[in-house]
């Protein structure tokens, strides 16, 4: 691979020489612009404005343009003269742990490589020392022009840099978080969670551009005279009413495709997942029975229901009061009998106590009239036997 910097790093006071390649690679596929009426190419061409003529590479030098349009020239020479140390030199200046970068920092990936067989000792100590320490080391530098922040760790058995943003350069996100506050309820989290678990991780070794693909297909098929292939339809159920017919639609795709690329063993694994339900809504239930007009029947039962409750209650008082009084009547029944001998006196008690029963019946049952007849038969009955007994 060819490299595009060469210096040193700055460990301390070890000095490692290195070179920089680039870690990464663009297959975009390359566009160029055409006259749409030709096919002719567009190309672009240095002119100078002052001469207006065309100017070739090495005539073009650096120039920073004033808030007054004006230009003032700077060589490369000046640029060399600048008192900074990271010139040709990849300064360390801390080690810390890798989960204080942000990747919102993260910029351009490069490998860096021993520069020769007296750079390869110490280089492999500062590998290793990155290993055992499990931390990344900071570091500036100066590349293109411009000094840089960098980031150096371990991947495989190579120091890999990655480029840095400086602080003031990542954006606050005040401007972009949603102004509306929204309520995510638990059962929209569940089926979030459980879309999450269905589509589960991958390998990313194997996934890649299909619209790469698909474009170089169009471009083999332009090439040789066929039509451009048709596209493919779109995976759909039509539109999503809401958040949460989303989610359900998501969960079950995914569970259908993981089945579908993976086999029983994926069949096994969507058949254990929980299955998610939307939770009931107890406040809309509360509501439509609160909200729901009475109609006439309502109403009307309503009523009867509230004169039976009167009714039963009239009737317990009754049944307590003649429970009461039938009490009563065995004790007043005992102390008339002490007066009078064994078997006669047996015989008015069980007569009282069958009048009064007759007495409680006739009040619960039969009303005030017949309460009141049984009452009379039973003080006439009463006399009769005392003057028997006299």
């Amino acid at each position: 691979m060819r490299s595009i910097w060469n210096g040193a790093i700055s460990f301390g006071l070890v000095s490692i020489p290195i070179k920089v390649v680039n870690a990464t690679e663009s297959h975009n596929v390359a566009f160029r612009q055409i006259h749409t009426e030709d096919g002719g190419r567009i190309r672009y061409r240095k002119v100078c404005e002052l001469e207006d003529r065309e100017v070739s590479q090495s005539e073009i030098g650096k120039g920073y343009e004033d808030v007054d349009g004006s230009i003032i020239p700077l060589t490369d020479e000046d640029l060399a003269s600048l008192p900074i140390q990271t010139a040709k030199t990849i300064e360390i200046v801390s080690f810390v742990p890798a989960d204080r970068i942000d990747p919102l920092q993260m910029d351009a990936a490069y490998y860096l490589a021993a520069n020769g067989a007296p750079a390869t000792k110490p280089y492999t100590l500062l590998r290793e020392a990155l290993k055992r320490s499990q931390k990344v080391a900071i570091a500036k530098f100066a590349l293109r022009g411009r000094e840089r922040l960098g980031m150096l760790r371990v991947v495989d058995d190579v120091i890999a840099m990655h480029g840095l943003l400086w602080p003031d350069e990542i954006r606050a996100t005040d401007e972009v978080a949603p102004d509306a506050e929204v309520t995510v309820r638990d059962a929209e989290l569940d089926l979030a969670d459980a879309l999450m678990d269905t589509l589960g991780e991958v390998d990313l070794d194997s996934l890649h551009d299909d619209y790469r693909d698909a474009v170089e297909e169009l471009i083999a098929a332009k090439a040789g005279g066929a039509l451009p292939p048709a596209p493919a339809p779109e995976r759909g159920e039509g539109k999503v009413l809401d958040l949460m017919s989303a989610l359900q639609s998501s969960v079950r795709a995914a569970q259908e495709a993981r089945a579908e690329g993976g086999g029983k063993a994926a069949e096994q694994a969507a058949e254990e997942m929980a299955e998610v339900t939307r939770l009931p809504r107890k406040s809309s239930g509360t509501r439509s029975r609160r909200s729901a007009p009475a109609t006439p029947k309502d109403v009307g039962g309503k009523k009867s229901t509230s004169a039976t409750k009167r009714t039963a209650k009239k009737t317990t008082a009754k049944k307590s009061t003649a429970g009461a009084r039938s009490a009563s009547a065995p004790k007043k029944t005992a102390t008339a009998s002490k007066t009078a001998s064994g078997g006669t006196a047996a015989k008015k008690t069980a007569k009282s106590t069958t009048s009064t029963r007759a007495k409680s019946t006739a009040k619960t049952t039969g009303g005030k009239g017949a309460a009141k007849s049984t009452a009379a038969k039973s003080t006439a009955k009463k006399a009769s036997s005392r003057r028997k007994a006299s």
